[in-house]
Parts: C-alpha cells; sequence; structure tokens
C-alpha cells in the first residue's frame, strides 16, 4: 500500500511543478518559454487560466492528502526487530566503594626507582 501511495506522491508532484510552471506569471517569466502564453488557443477561449489554475488546486489536494497518508502510515508502521531471538545484555552491578580517607593499594604513588649500583674495577 505504502509503494503505491509513494508512485501517486511522485507523479503528483512531478505534475505539480509542470503545472506551475505551465503557468503564465506577470512577466511572462517561465510560462512562455513552455508555452504558456499561446496555450489560449489550445484551452478554449477563457485561456489557460482557469484550465490550469482548476489543475493547480486539484494537484495540491492529492498532494496534501498523499502527504498526510504517508505521514500517518509511517507514523504507525509495526515496530519489529531483526533481533528477536536474543535477550537484552544484563548490567553488572558495581561494588560500592570505601569511603574512608585511606587510598586504595592500586591508588598509592610508587617510590622512585633507585639507580643500579655499579662495580668498576
Amino acid at each position: 500500500m505504502s509503494i503505491i501511495l509513494i508512485i501517486i506522491h511522485v507523479i503528483v508532484c512531478t505534475a505539480l511543478i509542470m503545472i506551475v510552471l505551465l503557468q503564465t506569471g506577470k512577466g511572462a517569466d517561465i510560462g512562455a518559454a513552455f508555452g504558456g502564453g499561446s496555450s489560449q488557443t489550445l484551452f478554449g477561449s477563457t485561456g489557460a487560466s482557469t484550465f490550469l489554475s482548476k489543475a493547480t488546486t486539484m494537484a495540491a489536494v492529492v498532494f496534501m492528502l498523499t502527504s498526510l497518508g504517508l505521514a500517518y502510515m509511517s507514523s504507525h508502521k509495526a515496530r519489529t526487530s531483526i533481533m528477536l531471538d536474543t535477550k537484552a545484555p544484563l548490567e553488572q552491578q558495581t561494588a560500592p566503594e570505601k569511603s574512608s580517607n585511606t587510598q586504595p593499594e592500586s591508588s598509592k604513588p610508587t617510590p622512585p626507582a633507585q639507580p643500579e649500583e655499579s662495580t668498576q674495577n
């Protein structure tokens, strides 16, 4: 189901981009480059403005519905694990530290090494 919804979403996104680019702007920007200016005879006497605006509205509604559907399906996905047979590791308990002023044997500083006596004859 999600694959079909993704395919519809991508098609609607592409169509929405194309429809918006075909519309004539205030300066006949990029719409004229793709034939937006001469499309008045193709779409009838009212011109392309009403047809393209209705197509834009319809594509935007389908885009929003597919976006909401994909978001809903993503949030309600079954959470499964690939490690179903493996148990969680147990935490090791640490021994409580002694609260005394003496330092433990391992943290006492070691005395400096004594130089070796050399025997010269």
